[in-house]
């Protein structure tokens, strides 16, 4: 069985072809690539394929059984065509299974809805689309808040509009080991799995910082108002709409909930202090 992983040169994409390399013979993945060159380094055999390009997946999915669709990461509007290309492309190459990378949230309520809202049309299409499948609904990832320590430290504190809502982390190792046994697994077919971790506070999070790296942070809160404003001026008007729309989710409460982590991956989800861990020692 050959599978195909799309998005391979991005951090999620990468991460399930190195697990995905642990259980079944390299010779056996397959790495889809805007631009090859940055993916070389997988170890496997790298093809050409950008999401605007039905033409170039129909060629990259030649001989493929199952493939993975990462979400792509652009504007909503322009998504919802990308991804039809892969699967419109997936249909027409022979391949019997599709398995999407979605995300967990509330389509309605936030900046960052429109999001959400296009990764749902996805589902839609990949559940009409006649092939087997199965669809992971990310959590969030906790790499950007693990990635952003050394302005927390600076800054001394944590500051975003979360207030108390919980929100259920995850990594994208801990991703990897859940789409490797829902791609090599053909139980998982025909199912939609939360996958988060354990839901904790931004104040629960500040704490687990403090405990794994020895600082001191302390987490504010401020209006979603005032974050997003902050957000925009910081990162630009698109990114900081988003962002801020992200943590307005978490004070709301769309990225919490049950997780189906487990049921997908076998496993219990990590720890967040030993993701924190194990983030710790990379650096």
């Amino acid at each position: 069985m050959k599978i195909a992983v799309t998005a391979a040169s991005g951090s999620l994409g990468s991460a399930i072809i190195s697990e995905l390399k642990s259980h079944i013979s390299p010779e056996n993945v397959i790495g889809v690539a805007r631009t090859p060159a940055k993916a070389k380094h997988l170890g496997v055999e790298i093809r050409k394929g950008d999401y605007n390009s039905k033409q170039e997946f129909v060629t990259a999915l030649q001989g493929i059984d199952t493939v993975l669709l990462v979400s792509g990461m652009d504007a909503p509007d322009k998504r919802i065509g990308q991804h039809r290309n892969v699967i419109e492309a997936a249909k027409q190459s022979g391949v019997q299974k599709i398995v999407y990378t979605s995300i967990i949230g509330d389509p309605e309520k936030t900046a960052f809805s429109p999001i959400i809202k296009s990764n749902r049309q996805t589902e839609e299409d990949i559940k009409n689309s006649g092939l087997d499948w199965a669809i992971g609904r990310n959590g969030l990832y906790l790499e950007p808040d693990m990635e952003y320590i050394d302005s927390y430290m600076q800054e001394g504190e944590i500051v975003n509009c979360a207030g108390e809502g919980l929100c259920g982390y995850t990594s994208r190792g801990e991703l990897a080991v859940a789409y490797t046994s829902i791609l090599l697994n053909d139980k998982h077919n025909g199912h939609v799995y939360n996958l988060l971790g354990e839901p904790i506070t931004q104040e629960q999070l500040a704490v687990c910082m403090n405990d794994v790296f020895g600082i001191n942070l302390k987490f504010r809160n401020i209006s979603v108002k005032d974050y997003i404003a902050a957000r925009k001026a910081e990162l630009g008007e698109f990114l900081g709409t988003i962002i801020g729309g992200i943590y307005e989710g978490i004070k709301n409460g769309a990225f919490a909930g049950p997780s189906d982590f487990e049921k997908a991956a076998g496993r219990s989800h990590k720890k967040i202090q030993e993701l924190m861990t194990e983030f710790k020692a990379t650096l």
